[in-house]
């Protein structure tokens, strides 16, 4: 069933003699379900054309005078059929090039002047079918996509200007038209194009996909229309250091709110003049989510200075693939993989090597403020010490140290204090003037900076609890206290 009624007539014939293509005429009088936007083009010309003659017609026998002239709606055959198809010599309507630009090349096609041709060349299957090529060529592996389109912002003063030639008219029969009674441009296109890239690449369109399709709209012909604003709404339009130009489409809809409508019919001519040219495609780009990896032994979960190791179970890491290509790997490919890296160097060993979520990095980065770890140390002392020297520390349990910035880190921390806790303290005399000291700390403690004080600057240290000074030649992590991520089966 056609979507328009009788009191649709007069808005569709105003439009339609102004330009406007059959989809937004649609928008503009609130059809707000898919099937009627998803009949090919020629078809909605056609339709549209005979909901518009029966009106005339009846009207033609409630008053003498002779009908008004037919608006002119079915294009040239040559043109409506251009519009179906591409030829392989690059002369049809639409051409796809290389870098994923596209242009309109058929010069008589009309071209709506609210969309730019947004609802007419480029909700085709052709199109659809070009741009799904340039997905396949991309290489990614997917099972669901999401579809992000970016219009160009002219195309709201477009609409804006539209909207108040239709707000007048209705007006005329008592009704009334509000900005949201329209069918969003966005919308209304995702209603018509989703079906068709979910058909053509064969996975669904998942809001919540990680594999991004992005296709970029512009307009260079009418890309002054939004001048004007800035000079009325100056307020609306600043630079921002990550946008290349003030006008944004956040900007301009926020300048379209504050300007009065009468100054903006000064400004703008409603409705709004037809385009020559269809709009271009800037870019076709394909990306992913990260894919996040996670073992033991890069984002990690706290560090180490270079001098030292990390022995025992491992330190819990996360590695962040940017963009991946591929994305799913069976556990018998991530252990060949465990055992590549394992194999290649005998410094570093990863276990536990598995795929996590994003959410799941977070539970790391938690544990660096709860986890504890435990340190072995060789310390060395100017005076000559005794077993007995360094037994007293073997009681000390839970330690608090204030510990201010350390000067080797200055350069990059800020400066403050920060108290610490040593939970407990084990010692092994080797020599007169050296002793391995065993320490379980809370994350984030100085060990360096704890044995040889650092100036003074960590208080109380070892050198101080000894009355010597102290400094420390060799320190391992034995352990860092995080379960996770989950230990695999061998």
């Amino acid at each position: 069933m056609f979507p328009l009624t009788v009191e649709n007539k007069h808005v569709a014939q105003l439009l339609l003699s102004t330009g406007t293509c059959p989809r937004c005429i649609f928008r503009f009088c609130g059809v707000d379900f898919h099937a009627p936007y998803k009949l090919p083009y020629k078809e909605l010309l056609r339709e549209l054309q005979k909901f518009l003659e029966a009106e005339e017609d009846e009207l033609v026998s409630e008053v003498p005078n002779p009908p008004p002239k037919k608006i002119r709606l079915q294009e040239p055959e040559d043109q409506i059929d251009g519009m179906d198809s591409l030829s392989q010599n690059g002369e049809g309507k639409l051409s796809v090039t290389e870098d994923g630009s596209s242009s309109s090349k058929n010069s008589n096609l009309n071209v709506c002047n609210v969309c730019l041709g947004i609802l007419q060349d480029f909700c085709e299957k052709e199109f659809i079918k070009k741009v799904c090529q340039k997905v396949e060529a991309s290489g990614f592996e997917f099972t669901n996509l999401v579809l992000s389109v970016s219009f160009p912002p002219q195309l709201s003063v477009r609409e804006h200007a539209a909207w108040l030639l239709v707000k007048q008219e209705m007006g005329k029969q008592s009704l009334s038209l509000g900005r949201n009674d329209i069918v969003q441009l966005k919308e209304a296109y995702k209603w018509i194009t989703h079906p068709l890239f979910s058909e053509e690449l064969g996975v669904p369109i998942d809001g919540k996909s990680l594999f991004e399709v992005s296709v970029v709209f512009a307009h260079p012909e009418t890309v002054e229309d939004c001048h004007f604003l800035r000079a009325i709404c100056p307020d609306c339009f600043k630079p921002a250091k990550n946008k290349q130009s003030v006008f944004t489409r956040m900007a301009v809809m926020k300048a379209l709110n504050k300007i009065k409508e009468e100054d903006f019919c000064k400004q703008f001519p409603c409705p709004p003049n037809s385009p020559k040219a269809v709009c271009t495609v800037l870019e076709i780009e394909c990306a992913h989510g990260a894919v996040f990896v996670a073992g033991f032994n890069f984002s990690s979960s706290g560090r180490e200075d270079v001098d030292v190791r990390t022995l025992g179970n491992g330190r819990p890491f996360a590695i962040e693939l940017v963009n991946p290509h591929r994305v799913h790997f069976t556990s018998q490919e991530i252990k060949e993989l465990q055992q590549k890296i394992n194999n290649s160097s005998n410094k570093i060993q990863v276990r536990d090597l598995q795929l996590v979520t994003r959410e799941a990095i977070g539970h790391m980065k938690e544990g660096e403020e709860e986890k504890t770890k435990t340190y072995s140390a060789l310390i060395w002392t100017n005076k000559a010490i005794q077993r007995k020297d360094i037994e007293f520390l073997d009681d000390i349990k839970d330690l608090n140290i204030d510990q201010k910035t350390p000067l080797r880190v200055l350069h990059r921390r800020p400066l403050a204090v920060r108290t610490r806790i040593i939970h407990s303290m084990e010692t092994r005399y080797v020599d007169e003037h050296h002793f391995r000291l065993y320490l379980k700390t809370q994350a984030g403690t100085y060990i360096k900076e704890f044995v040889h004080g650092d100036f003074g600057r960590t208080k109380p240290n070892i050198g101080s609890l000894m009355d010597v000074t102290a400094d420390i030649l060799e320190l391992d992590v034995e352990s860092v206290d995080v379960d996770w991520p989950p230990a695999l089966d061998d």
